[in-house]
């Protein structure tokens, strides 16, 4: 191995690293927002710390509030911040050459300037946890988020088009440079590009198009899709397309993929209109899997998938009803950092 590989989320972990809800959009304006909130990003710490270790970043005007929801399993960091997503504002772990642990520090500018977000502090969060973990820093001058980038491990990275071609993100950039700097960074030898992620995502609160809620390589060669079954949805158009997009393409080893596919909740809209509910945005740590529950009659179904594809870990669903209505879901609130290759 040359350079740096990005390994894939299902080898064994250090710990998870996540951030608290601070004041702003995630949090809420209301107490019973802010209670949801803040209970449902501690729920998913706390179930992580019942297999790993899991660090909690939080903001200094959080402490009283992240220490009573926060058990004393749960290791808790002071820092600046913005918003609560530690998957995009958090460093990339990657093997070095020797099998040492080492930390890519994308940029990060609110998912590509967007007019609601604010990153002042969210774009230091990515050094400030590699100086935690201890880690060298890969610097890149790519505007990228950990969301936006999913990997087997072996070379193979999936990527989508209005994500790291997003003019608000990398303006001129073109795929050959972003293939180059995934190259440098994350050792992908292989890119495959999705034209776009779910509907609601491409909207104005969404990502532009993160392919963790719509694609997760669960073993090489293997590919889990988020699928869309009813035509009343926007996204079972989506999904036809992003199907389509894979269909002859390969991994870098040049395997087809074997492309399971992971039923969407059967949950069509909420309260701002259709949602982009996912099982794909599930967090694999060691021995288990974080799935996403939605109280939704095809939950069961999902994390008997969840528990083919990742055989011998337990699977233990979270309501993510409350980070999908802010944006993003278990996947997304959290960074897993590997450990150092033995040997």
């Amino acid at each position: 191995m040359t350079g740096h590989l990005m390994p894939a989320e299902s080898a064994p972990q250090d710990r998870v690293w996540m951030a608290f809800p601070s004041a702003g959009y995630s949090l809420g304006d209301s107490p019973e927002a802010q209670h949801e909130a803040r209970s449902t990003w501690a729920a998913v710490a706390h179930a992580i710390s019942e297999f790993q270790p899991v660090t909690v970043v939080i903001d200094p005007g959080e402490r009283d509030a992240a220490k009573r929801y926060l058990s004393a399993d749960v290791e808790i960091v002071e820092a600046p911040l913005n918003d609560a997503w530690m998957r995009d504002i958090g460093p990339t772990f990657v093997y070095a050459e020797d099998g040492s642990v080492a930390a890519v520090d994308w940029v990060f500018n609110g998912w590509g300037a967007q007019d609601w977000a604010q990153w002042d502090r969210d774009e230091k969060v990515g050094a400030f946890v590699a100086g935690l973990a201890g880690t060298p820093v890969v610097s890149s001058p790519l505007v990228n988020e950990g969301g936006g980038i999913q990997v087997d491990g072996e070379g193979t990275v999936l990527v989508t088009d209005t994500v790291q071609l997003d003019p608000g993100r990398n303006p001129g950039a073109t795929r050959e440079s972003v293939e180059a700097e995934l190259a440098r960074t994350i050792g992908a030898t292989h890119v495959v590009w999705l034209p776009r992620g779910l509907t609601r995502d491409s909207e104005r609160y969404g990502t532009r198009g993160h392919v963790d809620i719509v694609a997760a390589i669960t073993s090489p060669g293997r590919l889990l899709l988020h699928t869309q079954r009813d035509e009343g949805h926007p996204d079972y158009l989506v999904s036809k397309e992003i199907r389509s997009a894979l269909e002859g393409t390969h991994d870098a080893a040049g395997r087809a993929w074997e492309i399971v596919e992971m039923p969407a909740p059967a949950t069509l809209t909420d309260a701002e209109g259709f949602v982009d509910y996912s099982y794909i945005n599930h967090l694999v740590v060691n021995g288990a899997v974080i799935a996403c529950g939605y109280a939704d009659p095809h939950d069961a179904e999902a994390a008997a998938i969840l528990a083919e594809q990742y055989p011998g870990r337990k699977v233990v669903t979270i309501d993510a009803r409350p980070l999908f209505e802010r944006g993003g879901g278990i996947h997304c609130i959290t960074q897993n950092q590997p450990s150092a290759k033995q040997g």
